[in-house]
């Protein structure tokens, strides 16, 4: 997934964002058929951004909960949140000479009889019943044991209901940390792009110590082999599972953050000649090895636990968003001086999630301003009402059901639809826009010394076959050996489904929609329509009129056609085109270009 589609649409984006320094709806100006596949990523990112938001809130929680000198709250079962079946009470007992009875109860060792006591494989040794072998002994309720950890997640922090439909209380303690998340956001996108693209020099480069020093930690934890085992070993049998591809290529898209919006919104604001094919082989590559990198630490730890729990490693985590509140806070409560490292875990993941955070919200003011060019000067306003609504929507995934909702949005709101907009990316590109006109395009920015290597015939290829076939035979795999989607062991009702296809429509129906409008709004018979829905408009092309000639004596050379007009404003044939509509990155003049 990673060659055949995360790599060449990651070059696609950055190439289609950098040439014509729009956002994600203004950029289909090459081809404004397909004008509604960027409403359908900004309806798309803002929807993620509401339950986004609800994930860093759990982080921001869990990281002032980590602000004690005492003990952290997930370690221990004797807290209000924990329940019988803690399995640290089984330790306890065994410490004080004890063992775990079927009925979940603890009893002296010395309190039972031969019988009993070999009932449970227990033999006793001396007279009197003083010494006892217990290796062989097996908690008669092991596999209702929890995690004290997973305890603490699901009924300290969720207050879980168990069921969508019981949405409860608001809970106050989640709904303070979202209002903190949504004006952390607020404060740091107020200042402009370029203040929150300073605050990644940092997110991206302390994630790795932390995750280093975890890894150490949980190799020396006793399981760590057996989990690393699951995770570097191959389970061939799943490849005829339609969701394992789909769930594949969704990750793809998900880590590399394609088809969102976000890589065309960020690119924009690139310098014309940055060299976007370097961008697009590094930072996959190095984001994929990230991953396998964190594969390690995660497994590491499941492995311990599941030696805990007397448990397989794949039975362990069965919460949505286990990994980060049940598993790594498990190892973290055994470092020394735990309570710091468990800060500077969870300010990691908040630094984490607001670096990809900040860049759906940008994508979705930026699309905005971009196509209401009066409300630029306003955009702090913009901002902020954007903020507060997703605040009071979010609300209903602070509930006792909010996890639910969290992830019922995650299932739904940005599942297949991005396979959709990946694969309408290339059609419009590849094959309407044309590619040999996109790729002197990309000419024009990089120079022949790139588009003259030989491995960057892979991308064409891609864009015009292997892509969209891949793409194609994932939907259809999944669409016809359909299954809705659960949350765990947990099955939502029949509304919820309902519901979760509504936030899907409310996305892609955009696409036929703005295919519709274009057709009614062109002239002439429905042939010369279709002509002018596919035909770039004039004000397509780079932001700056020098960049334009260049790419004009580009398109000239190799013989192809220059997208949109040499001079919109000199077009006599043409009419008038407002040119403040075009986006243009704030202080951007021609010597920054250059």
């Amino acid at each position: 997934m990673l060659a055949f589609a995360g790599i060449p649409l990651f070059f696609l984006e950055l190439s289609f964002g950098q040439y014509t320094s729009s956002g994600p709806i203004s950029v289909w100006r090459s081809v404004p058929m397909l004008k509604g596949v960027g409403y359908g990523m900004v309806v798309c990112s803002g929807l993620v951004a509401i339950y986004y938001n609800v994930i860093i809130t759990y982080t921001i929680f869990y990281m002032f909960k980590s602000m004690t000198i005492y003990q952290l709250p997930w370690v221990g079962c004797h807290h209000e949140w924990n329940t019988p079946y803690c399995s640290e009470l089984v330790e306890e007992c065994f410490a004080n000479n004890g063992i775990m009875t079927a009925n979940n109860t603890c009893v002296p060792m010395e309190n039972l009889n031969e019988e009993q006591l070999a009932s449970y494989n227990i033999t006793a040794t001396t007279a009197g019943n003083s010494t006892f072998f217990t290796h062989n002994y097996t908690d008669p309720l092991a596999h209702e044991r929890v995690r004290p950890s997973e305890e603490y997640y699901r009924n300290g922090v969720l207050h879980d209901s168990g069921d969508i439909s019981k949405s409860g209380y608001v809970i106050w303690q989640l709904a303070l940390c979202l209002l903190l998340a949504w004006a952390l956001e607020f404060v740091c996108l107020a200042k402009g792009v370029k203040s929150s693209g300073k605050v990644v020099y940092f997110t991206a480069i302390f994630p790795y110590c932390v995750l280093f020093i975890l890894l150490i930690r949980g190799l020396t934890l006793p399981g760590s082999i057996e989990g690393i085992k699951f995770f570097i070993t191959p389970r061939w049998e799943l490849l005829t599972t339609p969701k394992v591809w789909k769930d594949a290529a969704v990750q793809i898209f998900y880590s590399l953050s394609v088809s969102w919006g976000g890589l065309i919104t960020l690119s924009s604001y690139n310098t014309f000649k940055n060299n976007c094919y370097r961008d697009a082989l590094i930072v996959p590559v190095l984001n994929c090895a990230t991953s396998i990198f964190a594969g390690f630490v995660i497994f590491s730890i499941l492995g311990f636990m599941a030696h805990e729990l007397k448990k397989e490693v794949g039975e362990v985590v069965a919460e949505q968003f286990g990994l980060a509140f049940i598993a790594y806070p498990e190892a973290i409560a055994r470092l020394p001086i735990s309570p710091l490292w468990a800060f500077l875990f969870f300010f990691m993941l908040i630094t984490l999630g607001l670096g990809s955070q900040l860049c759906i919200v940008e994508t979705v003011i930026t699309s905005i301003t971009d196509n209401f060019p009066r409300l630029r000067n306003k955009k702090i306003f913009v901002l902020g009402g954007f903020c507060t609504i997703s605040f009071l929507l979010g609300l209903n995934c602070v509930t006792q059901a909010g996890s639910y909702w969290v992830v019922l949005m995650d299932k739904y709101a940005a599942d297949f639809a991005l396979l959709i907009y990946g694969l309408c990316e290339c059609v419009g590109l590849a094959w309407i826009y044309g590619v040999r006109r996109f790729i002197n395009d990309i000419r024009t920015m990089c120079g022949n010394r790139v588009v003259e290597q030989p491995f960057f015939k892979w991308f064409p290829l891609n864009w015009c076959a292997l892509t969209p076939a891949i793409l194609s035979f994932v939907l259809l795999f999944n669409w016809i050996s359909w299954e809705n989607p659960t949350a765990g062991d947990y099955e939502f009702p029949g509304w919820a489904h309902g519901f979760g296809w509504m936030m899907i429509m409310t996305s892609l129906i955009w696409i036929p929609l703005n295919m519709l409008f274009e057709f009614i709004r062109a002239d002439g018979s429905p042939m010369e329509r279709l002509k002018q829905m596919t035909k770039p408009t004039p004000d397509w092309g780079p932001a700056l009129l020098a960049h334009r000639r260049e790419a004009y004596d580009v398109h000239k050379q190799y013989g192809t056609e220059l997208g949109g007009a040499l001079d919109p404003h000199s077009e006599k044939s043409q009419p008038p085109v407002d040119y403040s509509v075009k986006y243009v990155p704030a202080k951007l003049d021609e010597s920054d270009m250059a």
